[in-house]
């Protein structure tokens, strides 16, 4: 255990018999039990006055930071730690050490630290919960109890406060900066326990209250809420506002214009090459909507309709997708990075009445001829029954001339050619809140992609709350996020999260290593972007080029950094905040999924200290368990499967066309909760950490991938006999795609045979599900029943051949080691 320390800085020198303010560095350096060596100790150079310490031993010393966590009460030489909520005081590792001596003070500096510490050794004393009265903490709160209490035994705890410290170790403390506090919409653990317990206590007050706040042609009715999530029960069911009629994209751009924002830049639109961009204002962005929204409805396009979007990047993007919603289209993003066979799937599940495209993109140097995988999709969808008569294509003349792109006359209708005629003003057709808003389809472990359907209202609710408070957003923002709209992420957080609050947003088309790994930081500095929120594959690349690509930029403007995808590691997340936030901006790292539809476990910055690599604790309305195999929720300290019990206004109503696929997948495993598929663990101090996926869906630079779909692709090469893939852990992609594959008899091993096999994995779903690693495999380790044994297959290509466990049950233990031997090859 390190050594127990205590840094303070002072301001002025302290007048006799009076009080003086010391202002703080280091929160803490603390443990339990250590030598006579560990010492408070004083740094200068201070900002902010920290704790007022009374020269008089008698007398009171306050220690707050921004009033969130803690008091030190100096009585009768017994300093003592006291918590504003309850933790459970019993347990001999909630005291931290003090060293009994000051005399390793700088002389100078011990008369401004007049505080006699012999004898002290700081207890935790728990303060009755002002939610309950001094009854304790609430079951329901059993996980968020502790957010209040400093980490009671952590390895080598470093509590750094943002803004004043590096942070170092895995183990951080990370404290936020009292004035970013002060400021934040949830300031305190206290205001925060507070929202939350209303939102479990009374959900339906809760979110009305909220959803007040948006425009409804019609309010809801009662119940605000209605829910079923146990198979044992029924038919399930979820169910938020309904009987409420509204619209996204008149909350989105006509109530923001309403409000007087109509020439507020609503897009910051960066190209692909440096110099090229362009922008659009609310009521811009208004104007665009409707000419589209009109061409939409002039083609026959109406309510309840699908309309496939296969773009990349450009702000017709975004244009697209709230043209849709302004006539209550329902439509499906379709990743601009996904194979012709992808895209032919999705089409033929949802029937669209329109393609929406564009002739190519370029990311980087590279070309990509979309409107040729979209021709190929057409025809192949064609054949299985789908017929798509209109593909309406935008002309990117950055990326291909129009002249040059191919051409099916009779279908085919260039954007800009019939736009223009069009009205800038569009009625908007007012929607339930529960009719459906838009598909997006996400890899499963069958090999079909699950069509994830959202509705309107709670989605709206709940991505505009979630947005806001999860990043602190104010006006005066400037937000970027990295993904795609293809992506859960550019849908709850490019654009209707953001516009919700009429936010200025960052949409940028090209690849972020552009023409060079600083293209991120030039973007930040030239749109002044205040939050920046990006996946931790993004992070783990731009630390591998070197910090001299950060630092030669400014990012002065960057106050609240995100992460999104998938865990971040606890290395890449200190170097994202010492090195690109200048250890001064809060981390919102957010767990959710495309089924959530927004944030459910995440940081709220300046509530309380962030752990690095920490989801923290549960956004409002969210409660989430973890449950061992059988069902059983888990205490305290723990490990398990992660689960929510009861919904929330974002969650997903059903799969499309499959509601029986639905309740299998995610209600069926865990009757009454919704089972999210991935594993947490809970530490002492109720923070969550992510540990990945417990189901054969593997997360690569957060897309999420099914090896059913990876091993489909394999085994559709002529040579390839049987496939199984599993996910690895990578240095870059947080997980990489690892296969094993068996060819057919008599065919010999080969590199060119190894190329061919990945090229028909990107030929068939796309470049991002490449496999990192084409294993040859004789046989596979299967049970008597033909079962694959993927525990053995991980370990393997883990190469963790001491922890393969019992292989005797296979039936041939012996292909484990000709796998083994074949590693190499």
């Amino acid at each position: 255990m390190a050594a127990a320390a205590a840094c303070f800085r002072t301001s002025n020198s302290p007048r006799q018999n009076s009080t003086s303010t010391i202002n703080y560095s280091q929160l803490l350096t603390v443990s339990s039990h250590h030598a006579s060596t560990s010492r408070p100790r004083i740094a200068t150079n201070s900002h902010f006055p920290f704790i007022v310490i009374a020269s008089d031993i008698s007398s009171s010393c306050a220690c707050s930071y921004s009033n969130i966590f803690t008091q030190f009460k100096i009585r009768e030489n017994q300093p003592r730690l006291v918590h504003p909520f309850p933790y459970n005081n019993s347990s001999s590792n909630n005291i931290w050490n003090w060293n009994d001596s000051e005399s390793s003070l700088p002389k100078s500096k011990q008369a401004a630290a007049s505080v006699n510490l012999r004898s002290s050794r700081p207890r935790f004393r728990a303060m009755a919960d002002p939610l309950t009265n001094g009854a304790g903490s609430s079951r329901r709160l059993r996980h968020v109890s502790s957010v209040a209490a400093p980490p009671s035994k952590i390895s080598r705890l470093n509590a750094v406060v943002l803004g004043d410290a590096l942070a170092s170790e895995e183990d951080d403390l990370v404290i936020p900066n009292p004035d970013f506090s002060a400021q934040a919409h949830v300031p305190s653990p206290g205001k925060y326990l507070e929202m939350y317990d209303r939102s479990i206590e009374d959900p339906a007050g809760f979110w009305s209250d909220i959803a007040s706040q948006f425009y409804w042609k019609q309010k809801w009715g009662s119940p605000v809420y209605s829910e079923n999530m146990d198979v044992g029960k029924g038919r399930i069911n979820i169910e938020w506002f309904k009987g409420g009629i509204t619209n996204i994209c008149y909350n989105c751009l006509d109530a923001n214009i309403a409000a007087g924002n109509g020439d507020k830049i609503a897009i910051y639109w960066e190209g692909n090459e440096l110099g090229v961009d362009a922008t659009l204002t609310y009521n811009q962005l208004l104007h665009n909507v409707c000419q589209l929204a009109n061409y939409l409805k002039d083609i026959g396009v109406r309510k309840g309709d699908a309309v496939v979007i296969y773009l990349p990047m450009l702000m017709e993007l975004p244009i697209a997708m709230l043209a849709c919603a302004r006539i209550g289209a329902v439509h499906s993003v379709v990743f601009a990075g996904f194979s012709s066979e992808s895209l032919s799937q999705r089409i033929v599940d949802c029937k669209p009445k329109v393609v929406l495209t564009c002739n190519a993109v370029k990311r980087g140097p590279k070309v990509i001829h979309l409107k040729d995988i979209v021709d190929a999709a057409l025809v192949d969808s064609a054949k299985n029954g789908t017929v798509v008569d209109v593909c309406l294509t935008y002309a990117n003349e950055f990326a291909l001339e129009k002249e040059s792109t191919k051409w099916v006359e009779g279908r085919d209708i260039w954007w800009q050619d019939v736009l223009s005629k069009y009205t800038t003003s569009c009625d908007v057709e007012w929607v339930d809140a529960e009719d459906p808003l838009f598909l997006l389809y996400t890899s499963g472990s069958t090999g079909k992609p699950k069509g994830v359907l959202h509705t309107t209202g709670g989605y709206m609710v709940y991505t505009a709350t979630t947005f806001k408070y999860a990043f602190d957003y104010k006006p005066s923002d400037v937000y970027w996020c990295t993904a795609d709209c293809g992506w859960i992420t550019g849908h709850s957080y490019v654009t209707y999260g953001p516009l919700l609050n009429g936010a200025t947003v960052v949409v940028f088309e090209g690849a972020p290593n552009y023409p060079d790994s600083g293209r991120c930081w030039d973007i930040v500095d030239k749109y002044k972007v205040s939050i920046f929120y990006t996946a931790p594959t993004l992070v783990r690349s731009l630390m591998r080029e070197g910090d001299e690509l950060v630092t030669r930029y400014s990012r002065k403007s960057l106050r609240v950094l995100g992460s999104v995808g998938e865990p971040i590691n606890p290395s890449a997340w200190r170097w994202f905040f010492n090195v690109v936030g200048d250890s001064r901006c809060p981390i919102s790292d957010t767990w959710w999924q495309t089924e959530t539809g927004g944030f459910l476990i995440t940081p709220l910055p300046g509530a309380w200290p962030q752990k690095p690599g920490s989801a923290t604790f549960p956004f409002f309305g969210v409660q989430p368990v973890i449950v061992d195999e059988k069902g059983v929720e888990l205490e305290g300290e723990c490990s398990g499967y992660l689960c929510v019990k009861s919904s929330w206004p974002g969650a997903f109503r059903t799969l499309y066309g499959d509601h029986e696929r639905y309740e299998t997948t995610y209600f069926s495993a865990f009757p009454g909760y919704y089972f999210s598929g991935d594993g947490c663990r809970r530490d002492k101090d109720g923070y969550h950490w992510l540990t990945g996926r417990v189901d054969d869906v593997i997360n690569v630079s957060g897309h999420r991938i099914g090896t059913a779909e990876v091993e489909s692709a394999l085994v559709s090469h002529p040579l390839c006999a049987e496939a199984a893939v599993v996910g690895v852990e990578h240095e870059v992609k947080g997980q990489g795609i690892y296969a094993f594959v068996t060819l057919v008899e008599g065919v010999p091993y080969s590199d060119d045979l190894r190329k061919s096999l990945i090229m028909t994995v990107r030929q068939q779903i796309g470049a991002f599900a490449a496999p990192d690693r084409i294993h040859w495999a004789p046989g596979l380790p299967k049970t008597r029943s033909g079962k694959i044994m993927r525990r053995i297959l991980r370990k393997i290509a883990s190469q963790q051949l001491d922890e393969l466990g019992d292989t005797s049950t296979l039936a041939e233990p012996g292909v484990v080691d000709q796998l083994i031997a074949l590693a190499d090859s």
